[in-house]
Formats: structure tokens, sequence, C-alpha cells
């Protein structure tokens, strides 16, 4: 039978340096390459029973191997605000003040850009971005949608506002990507109530479309009849994210009788899937188009409403 790892006393549920494990005698360099314990960085490892978030990652690189004035940036910096989540295997995104020579280092996203002591903040112990600063970098450096969609869980957790927001990117006019900034700010929105309902909307904008409302409460005399993800309450037309929820039965059944409620006051209400969105964005839009009423139709708005031209 081969032999189990040792596991002394001192490294047992704990994060260390292999270099200094070696150097104090506790491993040698065959133990530390046994499954029982898990790199996580060059030269940083940690017991293999311990837990690890990106989180945790996010704090180790903190600890010890960024440079002086780095932070925590960008998604890595969302996470550690509970903006989103990310897996543990994420690249720990930095940003790093320009003229400060580093990296590359596996497992960092490093961003060297001007960085002032107004946009790092320290939060348990860790450097990061403020937070007004990591929505400016998330729209810099995120793909639109996906930028959009972190900042309205931003603005839904209060822990930004849109007036804020924009002061920040005005105060910054002239800088590269302020434009894609400000629009970010504008096609945001706190009501989204899952990061898919955020993508399909922005989408849906970006597509051309008039703004939707969130979270809108369609009432019948004054008696509340449902509450719908994406509504133009003046054509009487709503889309639905259909998330997994919907393995629920009695959720999909309390759900299916509010629907017929609103089909009841004359409203057209469609349903989009995470394949639909995924594989058949296009067609969803023009079905929305054909299905609004002749009288009082959904149409796109002239022009590119994309952020290409903000950059």
């Amino acid at each position: 039978m081969p032999r189990a790892a040792r596991r002394p006393p001192r490294l047992r549920g704990t994060v260390f340096r292999g270099s200094q494990a070696i150097a104090d005698g506790l491993l040698t360099r065959n133990e530390l390459r046994s499954s029982t314990w898990r790199p996580l960085f060059r030269d940083i490892y940690a017991d293999a029973d311990l837990p690890v978030s990106h989180r945790t990652r996010c704090a180790l690189v903190a600890r010890w191997l960024i440079p002086e004035g780095a932070a925590i940036a960008g998604r890595s910096a969302a996470c550690l605000y509970g903006a989103t989540n990310l897996d543990e295997q994420a690249p720990v995104e930095v940003v790093v003040p320009a003229g400060t020579r580093f990296g590359p280092v596996a497992g960092l996203r490093i961003h060297t850009t001007t960085l002032t002591d107004q946009d790092v903040r320290r939060r348990d112990g860790v450097p990061l971005t403020t937070a007004h600063r990591t929505c400016w970098d998330l729209a810099r450096w995120l793909d639109p949608v996906e930028a959009v969609t972190m900042i309205d869980q931003f603005l839904a957790r209060r822990i930004v506002t849109a007036p804020g927001l924009r002061d920040y990117a005005l105060a910054r006019a002239g800088d590269r990507g302020w434009r894609l900034a400000l629009r970010a700010v504008d096609l945001a929105d706190p009501g989204a109530e899952s990061p898919q309902e955020s993508r399909l909307r922005v989408r849906l904008v970006l597509a051309g479309l008039p703004r939707p409302e969130t979270q809108y409460v369609v009432s019948d005399r004054g008696r509340f009849v449902a509450r719908l993800d994406l509504a133009w309450p003046e054509v009487k037309v709503a889309v639905e994210y259909d998330g997994l929820w919907h393995s629920d039965p009695r959720q999909f059944h309390l759900d299916r009788r509010r629907l017929n409620r609103l089909l009841g006051n004359n409203w057209i209400v469609l349903h989009v899937t995470a394949q639909r969105l995924r594989d058949d964005f296009d067609g969803f839009v023009a079905e929305l188009q054909a299905r609004s009423t002749d009288a009082a139709k959904i149409t796109l708005l002239p022009g590119n409403s994309g952020l290409d031209s903000c950059r």
C-alpha cells in the first residue's frame, strides 16, 4: 500500500508558501507535490481539505503577490462587493499603477493603467478598487452586456447610485473609454432581479428596441394582477425570462395563472429561455415585433444603439 502523505499539524487547514514549508523542514519537495496539498499560485499551496473560493484567492493575491499600490479590480472586485459570483478557478483581476513593472503571473489577469489613492479602498485588509472605479473599469474592460449586467447588481444592492456613477464618468471626460462608462450607466437598471434578466434587457435595447420597464406592475381597477420582468405598457407587450425555477411545479402553476390574468387584460406576453437567448436571439426579436399589435407595434429605433460608437 502507498504511504499516506504527511500532514504536519502546522499546515493543516492553512494556506502557506511551499518554499517556506520546505525551508522549515515541514515538507519535502516530493511531499509538496502530493494530492494532500493544492497549488493555488506559484509557491502558494493550501491544504486540499480547505475550501477555497474566489474571495480566498483574492485575499492571497493581495497578501503575497501584488506590489504596493496595486489592487484587486474588475470582476474580482465585483465579486468582493457581492455584485457577481466567480468560480474558484477564474483568474483574479488586478490593476497595477502605470509605470509599475509586474507580471505576467499565472492565475492573474493584470491591467496596467492610471490608478490614484482615491480609487482604492481596503476591505478586510484587501486593497480593491472603490465601487465607482470598479464599475468604471467593468464598462471599459468587458463586453457591454456583461458590464451592464454587473453594474445592475451594484445598483440593485445600493452599493452605488446611477447619478454617482454618471458624475464619476463625467469627471473623467476625455480619458480612454469614458464614453463607454457613461453609456453603460445609461443602460443600467436596478430593477433586474437576475443576471439573465439584465442580459436580456440590454441585448434588446442594443438591438434597437425601445427601453422596457423592469418589474412592471399590472393592476386592474386598483387590484394587483401581475409583475412583469420587462414590459412596454403603452402597447401592452411583455417579455418574461424563464429561469430554472420553472422546474418547481407550484411556481409554474402560479406563474401560468398570473399570465392567464394578463391575457384577460389584453396583454401579449412572450417567454425567452437561456437557449433561445443564446441560439436564436434575432428570431426572438423578430417574433417580439410581429406579436405586438399592428396599431401600436414595437419598432426598432433608428440608428445604431450599440456601444461601439462610444469608444
